[in-house]
């Protein structure tokens, strides 16, 4: 299966700076991965995360947004703004537990890859060949259907500290809707952790 990366220019930051990301399932080298981010190897400077530890579309393009925004604006608390964006996903302020939380770790199967274009040589036919010839995994549309698919419900309740919260598919009395409420103290968490 060809390689489904997408390229996305966020609102309210500037063109110039398009968003390269790719969904994974079956991730078979998740250990590699992590070691090229650890020996700081800069031809693998992305987000690595754990799709497990990501509730939606919009969820990822929270932190993604709060990451960028930080970098652009110099309040980057992490070493890149590739590790600023892992560390968006945490509702606290830890970058090492951000990383072990929501960062990929040798037993990652479902993986989301993202990749700032913060320079004028990373497009997204670089991105492209080099995510194929990394990641031995298979590339899968990065949508809400896969993604609730991958999704670690307990974990990201639990993280969060969300577990009064019903789960998507619970029934609700009152008409709302579980999964949007679920979706939307996620996206509070990242917006409101403390700066």
């Amino acid at each position: 299966m060809a390689l489904q990366l997408e390229s996305i220019n966020l609102p309210h930051l500037p063109a110039s700076l398009p968003i390269h990301v790719a969904l994974y399932r079956n991730v078979e080298n998740a250990a590699f991965l992590r070691e090229q981010l650890l020996a700081g190897n800069t031809e693998f400077q992305y987000a690595f995360i754990d799709a497990s530890m990501v509730f939606s579309r919009e969820h990822a393009l929270t932190a993604i947004f709060r990451a960028v925004n930080d970098y652009l604006n110099d309040r980057l608390k992490s070493h890149n703004v590739h590790s600023e964006i892992v560390f968006s996903f945490n509702p606290t302020n830890h970058i090492g537990e951000s990383l072990r939380k929501f960062g990929v770790s040798d037993s990652t199967k479902d993986l989301l890859a993202v990749k700032v274009s913060v320079s004028p040589e990373i497009t997204h036919d670089s991105v492209a060949a080099h995510l194929e010839s990394s990641i031995k995994g298979t590339s899968v549309p990065f949508d809400d259907q896969i993604i609730s698919e991958i999704s670690d419900i307990t974990k990201i309740k639990k993280v969060y500290k969300l577990a009064a919260l019903p789960s998507p598919g619970d029934k609700v009395s009152n008409g709302t809707d579980a999964r949007r409420r679920l979706e939307l103290s996620l996206l509070g968490a990242i917006a409101l952790r403390a700066s």
